[in-house]
This record gives structure tokens, sequence and C-alpha cells, in this order.
């Protein structure tokens, strides 16, 4: 799949008759050679984009005081904040800036963590909660305050999310959330009774939903492209496609450090900063035996009318419901219906990439019975990190800082961790309580990076969707 999400990306291989009965049932005979081209294995995003410039021809440094891998939200955010601290960096990317999870993510910059407030209370406690949850809120202000800084024009806006019940068992739990939020972390959420949810949101199959104002809204890829002008503007240097291959201790004049093997040529480092998230390899070792690759995958419709986007999402809120199998989902600047999921378990390929395009169309129908006849020209797919225990971590391990494990939350967290980790690296102490947190593996040991139970995972939580 390399060459999948390069900014050159292939089409499906459908017919016009299989697309008709995937995408969309509405298709004037006249239109087929049209709808197959727009037909798309694509990122929208990368359509409304243009990323920075950088020199595939350029031999590496012999010596930087950080090397940073990975070139998405978090080692871009790393990367700019040490450079502005006067660190020589190198990023080195596999593929181009913002490849992964942060170019192919729904552009949802959110609060809270995937975990409930109850289930953190129980496992961390109240205090450590409190610390958890205020980072979270603070991650938003991050991404905010860089936007703003750099100028980048991302169409961030603090349009809040909506979180739909998808049982009344659900819905009830709401009301005790927001009571719990308020009371311990002196935050304010908004109950919205099914009777009110109309305001929010143009489906009748959810049985309320709850609203928090502070979350916003982004253009993910143009987001991650000004994060690497940023870090560029800063001093930082990108090198694409320059896949990390091996990374040893190794002293130079006395000084201990890391000798960087790379497809571009080798290079010596005081510090290796790691932020690979969803596709953290074999190189670091032990941090992939710690993150599970989860894909999600994404479809988006044609522009559609503004007065049914209106109808759709009153009040252009970034919603996903309450499932573990869950669904999210927004209306894109120019009026597109955006609709995710984990559509399917495994990382992104051209099967489950293909078979995802029809299952989140019936999922997008079921939600918005109004977008039955409406083209779907985009697909695309792309691969979350997972913690055993669903949640972020950052720090130290084997010598090597990193941050990873943002469960669908990465936007604004990934953001806030780079900024973090890099400042504990330059000698500050930063507020952090995502660092030193206990960080399990698979039990037994039973799990090498390759995620052979996904299916298995993947069945067992459509069962809790079920019962629950």
């Amino acid at each position: 799949m390399a060459q999948t999400f390069l900014r050159h990306p292939s089409r499906l291989k459908c017919s016009v008759a299989q697309s008709e009965s995937i995408f969309g049932s509405r298709l004037p005979a006249a239109r087929g050679n049209a709808l197959k081209m727009a037909l798309l294995e694509k990122n929208y995003w990368l359509t409304t984009t243009e990323f920075p410039t950088t020199d595939l021809l350029r031999p590496v440094p012999e010596v930087v005081d950080v090397a940073v891998i990975g070139a998405g939200f978090t080692g871009l955010s790393a990367a700019r904040t040490l450079a502005r601290r006067g660190a020589k960096v190198a990023v080195f990317e596999s593929e181009t800036i913002g490849w992964g999870a942060s170019s192919r993510n729904g552009g949802m910059v959110l609060t809270g963590m995937k975990l409930g407030i109850r289930q953190l209370m129980s496992s961390y406690g109240r205090e450590l909660t409190r610390r958890m949850y205020a980072a979270s809120l603070a991650s938003i202000d991050c991404v905010e305050q860089i936007v703003q800084e750099e100028a980048i024009d991302c169409g961030f806006s603090r349009c809040g999310h909506l979180e739909v019940a998808c049982k009344q068992k659900h819905f009830d739990n709401y009301e005790r959330q927001a009571e719990i939020i308020e009371v311990e972390f002196n935050h304010k959420l908004r109950v919205v009774q099914r009777s009110e949810l109309s305001a929010e949101i143009g489906s009748s199959i959810y049985f309320g939903g709850m609203v928090d104002e502070v979350s916003a809204g982004c253009n993910p890829a143009r987001y991650v492209a000004g994060l690497a002008g940023a870090a560029m503007k800063a001093g930082a240097e990108i090198y694409e496609h320059a896949r990390v291959n091996a990374i040893e201790r190794d002293a130079r004049q006395g000084e201990a450090g890391w000798k960087i093997t790379t497809s571009r040529g080798a290079l010596w480092t005081h510090e290796v900063f790691v932020g690979t998230s969803g596709y953290t390899g074999a190189v670091t070792p032990a941090l992939q035996r710690k993150i599970i690759p989860i894909g999600s995958f994404i479809i988006t419709t044609e522009v559609l009318p503004a007065g049914l986007a209106k109808e759709l999402s009153p009040r252009g809120r970034m919603i996903y419901d309450s499932k573990n199998y869950l669904y999210y989902y927004r209306l894109t600047p120019d009026r597109r219906m955006l609709f995710g999921g984990r559509a399917a378990f495994f990382p992104e390929n051209d099967q489950t990439v293909r078979r995802s395009a029809a299952l989140l169309r019936r999922g997008m129908i079921d939600v918005y019975p109004q977008l039955r006849d409406a083209r779907v020209e985009y697909v695309w797919g792309g691969t979350l990190d997972f913690a055993f225990d669903i949640m972020p971590h950052a720090g130290e391990m084997d010598g090597m800082y990193y941050a990873v494990g943002y469960a669908g939350h990465g936007v604004a967290m990934a953001t806030y961790q780079g900024q973090k980790i890099a400042e504990m690296m330059a000698g500050d102490k930063p507020e952090n309580p995502f660092v030193g947190i206990r960080f399990p593996g698979a039990p037994f040991g039973l799990y090498n990076g390759k995620p052979w139970f996904l299916p298995f995972a993947g069945a067992w939580y459509k069962v809790l969707d079920w019962v629950s």
C-alpha cells in the first residue's frame, strides 16, 4: 500500500455498475465515465492542500542534537518546539510529510479521552484524572495557539462536538457524566434531550446527545502542512522518504548518543524522539509491542446543497456516537459530508478500504436517509494507534523519548504531547500527567507488533455494542 496514500493515489478498481450499488443510485448514464474517475481511493483533504517542499537530494547531516522519527502531528510539534529552543533537529519520515493518520483523519480537535470519566477515575484516582482532563482541554488551546502564532490556514474553528446516544441507557449516562465533569473539573457540558436534538443534528435515530463547546474542527492536512512549515521556519530539517532502518547506541567524542541509519544515510544524534503512532515498526520493538494499529476509514460525499447541509448539521459540530464500534462525521468547509468509522479493524489496504466504502455508506444512510442519493466521491483509510489500556502514553523508553496512543484523539493530544515531551527534553519540567503511568503490553507477552487478534477484538466490540 505504499503508493496508495502518496499524493498521487490510485483509483478504486470497480466497475460503474459496482460503483452505483456502493456510492449512490442517481447516476445518469452520460456521467458513467466521469463517475468512474470520481470514485477515487483518495484522501479528500489532500486535494485541498499544498505541502512544504523538501530537498530530496540533500544528504542527511552528520550530527544533530535530536533525531525525530515521524513527520506527523507528534514529531512536527516536537521538532518545532525543540528548534525554537535552539536545538539542531532532523525529522525523518519514511514517506512524506503528514503521510500517516495526521492527514487522513476527520479533522476533529476533541476534548476528553477515549475512556469514560468514571472509568478514568476508577483506574487513576480523582487527582490524576483531574490533571488528565485538564491536559485534554489544554491540548485544544495548544493547537489554537500554534494555528494563530504560525498563521496556519486550516479552518480551525471552535465549533464544539456532539456525542449522540445510540441507546437510552447511553443517554441516561450522559447526565451523570456531565455532573461529574462539572463538579470535579469545572468544565460544563450540555445534555441535549431527544426532543431538542433536531437543533443539533438532522437525524431521528438517536436518544439524545451531549455537547462540549470547547472542541474544534480543522482541515488536518492543511494543519499538518502548516506545522511542517512552522518547524522548518524554526530551523528543523525534514527528510522525506528517509526510512529509519536502525537505531543503535553509539558514543562520539566521549558523549553517549545514538547512531541512526536511514535509507538516505546515517548520522549521530544526542537524543531520539519517536512519534510514529499507528505506524510504529520494528525499529523500536519495545514500543511496537505496546501499540495496536487499528484501521479507521472515511468516505466523503459530493458537495451538498446548502439547505441540505444545514439540515444535517445545523451547528456544524464534530459528531460521533456512543458505540464502541463508532461512527464519526462532520461537514467539511465546502459542504461535503465526511463519514468515518472502524468499518474494518485491520489497517488500510486495497481490500479493507474498498469494503469499508460500502459499509460506511450504509451506515451514513442509516444515520441520514436524506443522503441516500448523494454520490460518494472519496474513500480512504488510515491507521490509528491504540495502547492496550486505550490511553495516551509519553515519556522515555530504552533511552529514547516517545509519545503515542491517542486512540482517535490525536489532532489535539499528539500536538500537545509533542510539545510537552520536547519541553521535557529541553530541561523543563512541564505538567504532563501521561508521563509515568503504567504502560501495559499484551497479556502473557502474546504480541510482537502484528495484530493477529484484531478480528476477535472487532467481534468482541460488536457484541459489547449489542448488549450494552
